[in-house]
C-alpha cells in the first residue's frame, strides 16, 4: 500500500482538493478499512518532503478528529467481541496498534520540524499547545493498546512523552487551555502528561482488557485532581523524571534530585474515588456524568474503582504473605475442562500435556512465574490455571491475577492459588450433568468454593453429587467471581442421606 507514496510521486495529500475528498470519504467507509487507510497515509507523510509543516500538521489534526469515532466503535467492538478466534482479535489489535503509533511518529515529526526551526514550521508556534496536547493524548492512546495485551511498553516512551512536555514547559504553555478535539471538553498538556503517568500507575496489568477501559474512563474523570510539581511535599505519592526513561514509580524513598524531577500526590483523586464508590454502593448504578464508553454494569465497575484505590494509597496494599525467592518449574494447563480432566484421571487429549513455566517465586497464596508466549495467545488475566509443581504428584488450582510482557517471547504472570487439594466430581444441577472442581473439602454444615462452567451458575438451583455411600447438596450462598469461561460460587454443604 506505501507504493502509492513513494517519494517519485506526488503525495495524494499534498493536493488540497484530493486531500478533502479523501478524507471526506473516510466516515462512510467500514472502520477497519477506515483506519487502515489512514494507518498508511500517516505512515507516508514523514518520508514526503513535499508538504510543508503547517499544513502537515493540519492533514494530521484532520486526520486523527476523522478518525476518532471509528476508533472508538473499534475499541468497543474488541472489547465486546465475546467468541472471536484469538487470530481475528490479535488482527484487530494490530489494526488499532499500528493506527495509534503512527498518529504518534506523524505527530513527532511535525515536533521534530517545529523544534529544529524547519522552513515553513513557524505556523505551528500558535498551534504549540495543541501539538503537544494531541502527542501526549496519542502516546495514551498506544498505550492502552498495549495494555489490552499486557506490555511490553517501551521505555523509551517515558523520555518522549518527558520531552513532550518539557517542550510545553519551557515555552509556558504546559497550563494553557486547549480544545482537544471539537467537540470534547477542554484540555491542558500537563493534564494529557498525567493521564500517560496515572495509567501506567494503576496497574493495568492486574485488570482484563473491558476493565482496563473503566479504568481510563475513570481516570478521565478525576484526571483534574492531579498536577505535577517539583517540590518534595509529604503527600506526594509517585515521582517521575522528564528527562529519563523511567515509569513513574512511587516514592518509597527520595529518588535522586534533577531538573527533571517531578512528583504528584494522589490524595485528592483518592477523595473523589472514595465518593464514587459510596456512590455506585448505594445507588447501584454508575454515574452518568462519567462516560464509561459502554454499557457496563455497577457490580463490573465497582471492583475497578476499588483497584484504583488501591494504586493511589498513600501505603500500598501490604501483602498477605511473605514471598520466598525459588527457580523451578511447573506444569500448568489451562481451562475448567483440562483442569477437570487431570483432576478425574481422563485420558489426556493430543496437545493438553501442559506447558512448562519457570517459578520465581512463592507464597502462602501465590505464585510468580516467567512464561513463554511462543505459540500461545491463551494467556490472559483471569485464566483459570492447573498447576503441578516439579517433583510433585498433585495438582493446585489458581488464577492469573497479574500479566506483564516482559518481550514478545517472555511474560511475567502472578497466580492466585485457590487450592492445593482440588477435588472434580460430576453434579447434578437441575437435572443437567455439569462438571466441576471443589476448592475445600466437603464438611456437611460448613461452605466450599466451587469452580464450575460460567452459564451454569444459577442463585437457586443447587448441586447435588451422588455417591454409592449417599451424597451432598451444595446450596448457593454467593457468586464469588466470573472471569475466563469459568464461575466461581461458594455453596453450603447439605447430607442427602
Amino acid at each position: 500500500m506505501l507504493g502509492l507514496f513513494s517519494a517519485k510521486a506526488s503525495h495524494p495529500l499534498a493536493d488540497t482538493r484530493e486531500a478533502k475528498r479523501m478524507l471526506g470519504e473516510l466516515p462512510a467507509q467500514d472502520p477497519a478499512l477506515a483506519i487502515d487507510a489512514a494507518s498508511a497515509w500517516l505512515e507516508s507523510l514523514p518520508a514526503t518532503g513535499e508538504i510543508r509543516p503547517e499544513r502537515r500538521f493540519d492533514l494530521i489534526l484532520q486526520i486523527d478528529e476523522t478518525l476518532l469515532p471509528q476508533t472508538r466503535r473499534l475499541c468497543r467492538d474488541y472489547l465486546s467481541a465475546k467468541r472471536v478466534v484469538r487470530a481475528q482479535e490479535f488482527r484487530q489489535w494490530q489494526l488499532n496498534r499500528r493506527y495509534w503509533g503512527e498518529l504518534v511518529v506523524a505527530y513527532e515529526d511535525v515536533m521534530a520540524r517545529y523544534l529544529e526551526g524547519e522552513k515553513g514550521a513557524e505556523g505551528v508556534k500558535s498551534h504549540f499547545p495543541l501539538l503537544c496536547a494531541r502527542l501526549l493524548h496519542a502516546y495514551s492512546g498506544r498505550m492502552k493498546w498495549d495494555q489490552f495485551r499486557y506490555g511490553p511498553v517501551d521505555p523509551q516512551v517515558w523520555v518522549a512523552a518527558g520531552g513532550t512536555y518539557l517542550a510545553a514547559l519551557q515555552a509556558r504553555v504546559q497550563h494553557k487551555s486547549v480544545r482537544l478535539y471539537g467537540a470534547g471538553s477542554e484540555t491542558t498538556v500537563e493534564a494529557e502528561y498525567l493521564r500517560l503517568l496515572v495509567m501506567e500507575a494503576s496497574s493495568m496489568g492486574n485488570l482484563l482488557p473491558g476493565e482496563i477501559e473503566i479504568a481510563e474512563r475513570v481516570i478521565a474523570h478525576v484526571l483534574p485532581q492531579f498536577s505535577l510539581t517539583d517540590q518534595v511535599r509529604p503527600e506526594n505519592v509517585y515521582w517521575v523524571d522528564i528527562q529519563k526513561a523511567l515509569r513513574p514509580t512511587r516514592l518509597a524513598r527520595l529518588p535522586e534530585i534533577t531538573d527533571g524531577l517531578r512528583f504528584f500526590s494522589t490524595r485528592s483523586a483518592l477523595d473523589a474515588l472514595t465518593s464514587l464508590q459510596e456512590r455506585i454502593s448505594a445507588t447501584g448504578n454508575l454515574p452518568p456524568e462519567i462516560n464509561f464508553g459502554g454499557q457496563y454494569s455497577a457490580q463490573v465497575a465497582l471492583p475497578v474503582v476499588k483497584h484504583l484505590m488501591n494504586c493511589w494509597a498513600p501505603k500500598p496494599p501490604m501483602r498477605d504473605h511473605a514471598r520466598r525467592r525459588v527457580k523451578s518449574r511447573m506444569v500448568v494447563i489451562s481451562g475448567l475442562a483440562a483442569v477437570y480432566q487431570r483432576l478425574a484421571g481422563l485420558p489426556i487429549p493430543e496437545g493438553g500435556a501442559g506447558e512448562a513455566w519457570v517459578v520465581e517465586d512463592v507464597s502462602q497464596g501465590g505464585i510468580g512465574a516467567h512464561v513463554p508466549l511462543i505459540g500461545q495467545d491463551w494467556l490472559r488475566v483471569g485464566c483459570l490455571l492447573g498447576m503441578q509443581p516439579e517433583g510433585g504428584t498433585n495438582w493446585l488450582v489458581g488464577v492469573v491475577r497479574r500479566f506483564a510482557r516482559e518481550s514478545e517471547s517472555i511474560g511475567i504472570v502472578g497466580i492466585e492459588t485457590l487450592a492445593k487439594s482440588p477435588q472434580s466430581y460430576v453434579a447434578d444441577s437441575g437435572g443437567l450433568r455439569t462438571e466441576i472442581v471443589v476448592l475445600d473439602p466437603l464438611a456437611v454444615g460448613g461452605d466450599v468454593r466451587v469452580v464450575l462452567p460460567d452459564m451454569a451458575w444459577e442463585e437457586h438451583t443447587p448441586l447435588l453429587i451422588i455417591r454409592e455411600t449417599g451424597g451432598f447438596r451444595l446450596q448457593p450462598v454467593v457468586l464469588e467471581e466470573t472471569a475466563s469461561g469459568f464461575a466461581l460460587g461458594r455453596y453450603q454443604v447439605h447430607s442427602l442421606l
